[in-house]
């Protein structure tokens, strides 16, 4: 079973500025992976996140690390036992899956034992701007059902009055990434319950979820940086109602379907979400979106262009990839 691991840096342009309170991108920066065996092979994609202290430069070199178990025949349980959880894995981790699919011949849901994936509500992002783009954004997306707006810590309550007022339909979910206090999280419940938030989205940083312990929010709270995989979960039971998955934080659809069941066990509202990326980092998390209550996988609509064949948006409605783009036979 010879096999061969590339793994590349690739930078897609974004169409516009992509804004959230800790900074700004004009590009997705990603890592693929392909992995060939005989005549099949299969393809991942990671994001390395600064905020996780990740780089393009360091998650190549830990994937260089693991090239020679997985060009020996390493599992994707060999690869979970032998590297951390977090972008470089997730590449790997997906390239695996969409390999076994291929050579087997049927699709990562059947080998998952999981629903095939259909069209999902994936809310659509308004970024941080000035309020009149932000309106302009909003209401241009206003017949969508799902919309999440990325607000920070001066201004978040004129940007959520000026979405909601601009997009008064849909769901909504408001995300300060870690930029609030607790006694703004306190002091925002009347407007977020006036505006119909329908989910706030970690507002303080990771780390001080225990500001949230006891405390009775009139809008749900979910976990984001505070979850990465199920060990996280003990540590977030009474101060969230729900968790957002993502495969970069994960480390591949492997331990998302673990963290998924777990969640359920314990009692979590599910969230799937995403980085910036292009539709190869979009479609192994079809793969647990249809069973989740809020979905975020907007990601590649930021990019000028996607990879041919990925995910398709229809007024707020995200169908998955062509078939066999990944995880499906062609």
């Amino acid at each position: 079973m010879l096999r061969t691991l590339i793994a590349t840096h690739q930078r897609f342009g974004l169409r516009a500025p992509f804004r959230i309170a800790r900074g700004v991108k004009t590009a997705a920066d990603v890592i693929t992976v392909t992995i060939r065996q005989g005549a099949q092979e299969g393809r991942g994609e990671g994001v390395p996140y600064a905020r996780y202290g990740e780089t393009i430069e360091g998650a190549l070199a830990d994937i260089a690390a693991m090239a020679p178990l997985i060009e020996r025949g390493g599992s994707r349980m060999d690869l979970s036992a032998a590297m951390a959880a977090g972008a470089a894995r997730n590449a790997i981790d997906n390239a695996l899956w969409d390999l076994e699919s291929r050579i087997a011949g049927t699709s990562v849901a059947t080998l998952a034992d999981r629903p095939a994936p259909g069209p999902v509500a994936s809310a659509i992002t308004i970024a941080i701007d000035t309020l009149e783009a932000m309106e302009t954004a909003a209401a241009r997306a206003a017949a969508v059902p799902l919309l999440k707006v990325k607000v920070d810590r001066d201004n978040a309550a004129a940007q959520i009055a000026a979405v909601r007022a601009a997009a008064p339909a849909p769901r909504l979910i408001v995300d300060p990434n870690e930029s609030w206090t607790m006694a703004e999280v306190v002091a925002l419940q009347d407007l977020l319950v006036a505006h119909r938030v329908d989910l706030l989205e970690q507002p303080l940083p990771a780390g001080a979820d225990g500001d949230l312990a006891g405390f009775a929010s009139r809008v749900p709270i979910c976990a984001d940086e505070s979850l990465h995989t199920a060990a996280d979960l003990d540590a977030l039971v009474g101060r969230y109602a729900y968790v957002n998955i993502k495969l970069d934080k994960t480390g591949g659809l492997t331990e998302a379907l673990a963290l998924v069941d777990a969640a359920r066990t314990k009692g979590f509202g599910l969230m799937v979400g995403c980085m910036v990326c292009s539709s190869l980092g979009i479609a192994p998390a079809l793969l647990i979106a249809g069973g989740a209550a809020f979905v975020d996988l907007d990601g590649p609509l930021w990019l000028a262009d996607d990879r041919a064949g990925g995910v398709v948006d229809d007024g707020g409605m995200l169908s998955p990839p062509a078939p066999g783009f990944w995880g499906t036979p062609a």
